[in-house]
């Protein structure tokens, strides 16, 4: 009841402008459409629906009023608290420049864009912030698109152009090219969401905790398993992106059966509570459903997942799991449909993680839990000496590129499945196809860093 009567009061206290800037600052966060939205109140009510606002976690009201300059208003309701980071650069990017428009320059843009928008956009009542969401339905702007923005920057608002670029460059900016336009459909880049999807809490510090298994050394596994040369570039690069992302990193290198068993069981009892999330990477040989210790014995992947559920750890109840395995599922090559295709990689530098295939298990029954495979069953997955995997790489690329405009996990593992399918070795012959399963109630979205990204190889 405390919560509810300071929500009451943060909504009597904003005007209606205020009320018109922190819904358009909460567009990318909720999966519906809001423009009925009317009040503080309705738009604090469906926050918390989705489990965004809560006496817990306060914490996006405080940024919300941060970002309209309310300040005062965050001191007077004690909001003070952990530092949120849950809108999109993109979104403030737009908000900021929407403070910095005189009457005379709004006059000039509703000119420079009535050949693209509607009419009824052209009127007196009409707000800039209307109008960055109509070029948005429209997919004239979008966080990897600003061409049109910057067009109307240079006729209309020179005094953009610096926040543009501030904003380009903290953010690694890079807009896509029409060809890869062409491989995803325009939803993916104007980010309508499916009604009623919530998402999963990412304010806390650390977000949780990010378990990588390397295993490398396989000299004394009676089995004849090759070093895994090359994996050490996939282990620097998943501990510098987890971390950027807000994990507590936790490295184990050459483990045995009983080793990465009792990792797991480790981790499974320390308290989970006060954060959000849980991550594990595994990078081995491996065969369906299974992965191998560098004493050459096979762990079912259910035995790490199985004890991160509800029953067995309370703390991490409702909350995501997601699990990485970079390992072949079988022996079997996926053969490329001849097409066109990028200029293949030197055969020897790639190798494979495949041993002879077992049946297996290899998605976790309980809710929560995501589990992206590099490779689907019955097939190998390629690491080259040099460069690390296929799969790793592709997802550390993309959760660099990606988490800093709001996608959500699994997006952006669709995107990884894009990228690695279009890899090719042994001239253009061997390919490889990334599947992700999951039993996720709601979305994963990555708080955006506030620190640079890091170099990938």
């Amino acid at each position: 009841m405390e919560f509810q009567t300071l929500l009451l009061q943060v909504g009597q206290a904003l005007s209606g402008n205020d009320v018109q800037a922190l819904v358009f600052l909460c567009t990318d966060l909720l999966s519906q459409d809001l423009s009925s939205v009317g009040s503080a109140e309705v738009l604090f009510s469906i926050l918390a629906d989705q489990d965004l606002l809560t006496a817990e976690r306060p914490h996006l009201l405080s940024e919300l009023l941060s970002a309209i300059q309310r300040p005062r208003l965050v001191r007077l309701l004690g909001l003070s608290g952990p530092v949120s980071r849950t809108i999109p650069p993109y979104r403030k990017l737009l908000y900021d420049l929407s403070e910095d428009i005189t009457e005379k320059e709004m006059k000039q843009i509703k000119f420079l864009l009535r050949e693209v928008l509607p009419r009824k956009k052209m009127e007196d009542n009409v707000t800039i912030l209307d109008l960055f969401l109509e070029m948005e339905h429209k997919d004239l702007l979008s966080s990897t698109n600003l061409n049109h923005l910057e067009n109307i920057m240079e006729n209309a608002c020179p005094m953009w152009k610096k926040k543009i670029n501030t904003f380009k460059a903290q953010n690694g900016f890079n807009e896509r090219s029409n060809s890869d336009r062409r491989l995803l459909p325009p939803a993916y880049f104007s980010h309508p969401l499916a009604q009623g999807v919530r998402t999963y809490p990412m304010t806390r510090s650390p977000i949780g905790i990010c378990l990588i298994i390397n295993n490398y050394d396989f000299t004394k596994s009676p089995k004849r398993l090759k070093n895994r040369e090359g994996t050490q570039i996939d282990e620097r690069s998943l501990e510098s992106v987890f971390k950027w992302l807000g994990f507590e990193t936790q490295i184990e290198n050459d483990c045995t059966r009983d080793r990465m068993l009792t990792v797991v069981q480790e981790l499974r009892r320390r308290d989970h509570s006060q954060m959000d999330c849980l991550v594990c990477c595994v990078l081995s040989h491996g065969q369906e459903g299974s992965v191998y210790g560098v004493d050459g014995e096979m762990v079912q992947l259910i035995e790490l997942t199985e004890p991160f559920n509800g029953l067995q750890c309370a703390s991490l109840m409702e909350k995501p799991k997601l699990f990485f395995i970079q390992a072949c599922q079988g022996t079997r090559e996926q053969q490329a449909v001849p097409i066109q295709a990028d200029s293949p990689a030197p055969c020897s530098s790639i190798c494979s993680d495949a041993v002879v295939p077992a049946p297996g298990d290899s998605i976790p029954a309980s809710a929560d839990f995501l589990m992206g495979m590099a490779t689907v069953p019955d097939y190998a997955a390629f690491r080259d000496r040099d460069l690390g995997t296929w799969f790793m790489q592709s997802l550390c690329q993309n959760l660099v590129q990606m988490v800093p405009s709001g996608y959500d996990l699994v997006s952006i593992l669709t995107k990884v499945n894009d990228d690695v399918s279009q890899k090719s070795a042994c001239r253009g012959e061997k390919k490889q196809m990334p599947q992700p399963a999951f039993s996720l109630r709601k979305r994963v979205i990555f708080q955006i860093p506030t620190d640079p990204p890091p170099h990938l190889p």
